[in-house]
């Protein structure tokens, strides 16, 4: 019989597993976040900086399937009138990260979509609770891509006992399987948001190339930095920095930031030039649950495997308990 987890989070979005894929930046398409949803939890689009006619196309190919969608709020703030016409898409859900996300979630409220709200500091959890958001997602520095530099195991409880017992959580970083589901939800979680996992996965948008170094890699390579903001010319808040998988160009300039800025421009051209497969030069966004992904399997095995670990697991643990 398949084995099911029934929490908050899955009543207040009526989905059958407790797990969310991550709005990953050019990665989560219509496709992975279809087939996410199509197997019980639910798909987020990488909405990323906001380029509407890529997101567009997204939703299209996610088909009928309900999915969300995500933002990085400092550049959706930038840009009028993106919300609401991100908004006549109907997402299920509208995630904001990195930024104060305030005024989206009053707008989308008004849309009638629920929301997320990305924290890495209790300040941020605060902020977001005083916004009236539908989800808070604790990340931990673990994950991949940008964030900050807590831990999940330490921020996730403190964020629940912020919060209260009524607020719906989700953990995020360094989650890739269902021990890590498991622990979230001791640790305060009603569910869980993966990335890393699902970009090593069948549907995911990347080459071939890209996903098998996710599968060779280890979570050893990989480091927070602001190397590839600075060559890419993206204009990041100075506290973000991202996970990525270390490489050539990166060892080069992970400790030379402020030279890497003078030579900004040079240095993006060398690494505009390069072959986007060319992974000693290009970033390789990836987080520490790299250890832990050695497959590159379909979205749907993905998540039965993680529910049904995560389960067994769940039952299991009443047998170290004596009377």
């Amino acid at each position: 019989m398949e084995q099911k987890l029934q929490t908050r989070l899955t009543e207040m979005l009526g989905i059958e597993h407790p797990i969310l894929l991550a709005p990953m930046d050019l990665v989560s398409g219509g496709k992975l976040a279809a087939a996410v949803t199509s197997a019980g939890g639910l798909g987020l689009i990488g909405g990323g900086y906001g380029n509407l006619d890529w997101m567009n196309t997204e939703f299209e190919e996610a088909g009928n399937q309900a999915v969300g969608v995500g933002f990085i709020t400092w550049s959706l703030l930038q840009q009028p009138g993106l919300l609401e016409q991100t908004l006549k898409l109907n997402p299920k859900v509208l995630m904001l990260s990195f930024g104060d996300g305030t005024e989206a979630v009053e707008k989308a409220k008004e849309a009638g979509v629920p929301t997320l709200w990305q924290v890495q500091r209790l300040e941020q959890a605060k902020a977001a609770i005083a916004a009236g958001v539908d989800i808070i997602v604790v990340q931990g520095q673990e994950g991949g891509g940008h964030g900050m530099d807590r831990g999940l195991t330490a921020l996730l409880p403190a964020v629940r006992d912020l919060a209260g017992p009524e607020q719906v959580i989700v953990a995020a970083g360094g989650i890739a399987d269902g021990r890590g589901l498991a622990a979230a939800l001791m640790l305060g979680a009603d569910g869980v948001m993966m990335g890393t996992r699902f970009w090593a996965s069948k549907e995911a948008i990347g080459s071939e190339k890209a996903k098998q170094l996710l599968v060779e890699t280890k979570g050893d390579d990989t480091v927070r930095s602001k190397v590839f903001d600075v060559t890419r010319g993206l204009d990041w808040p100075w506290h973000f920095t991202g996970r990525v998988v270390s490489n050539d160009f990166a060892k080069k300039w992970h400790s030379e930031i402020e030279a890497l800025k003078q030579d900004a421009e040079n240095q993006r051209a060398v690494y505009e030039a390069s072959d986007p497969n060319d992974y000693a030069t290009r970033v390789l966004i990836a987080g520490e649950a790299l250890d832990l992904i050695d497959t590159i399997e379909s979205a749907e095995q993905i998540v039965e495997k993680t529910v049904s670990q995560a389960a067994e697991l769940l039952k299991s643990s009443a047998g170290a308990l004596v009377a």
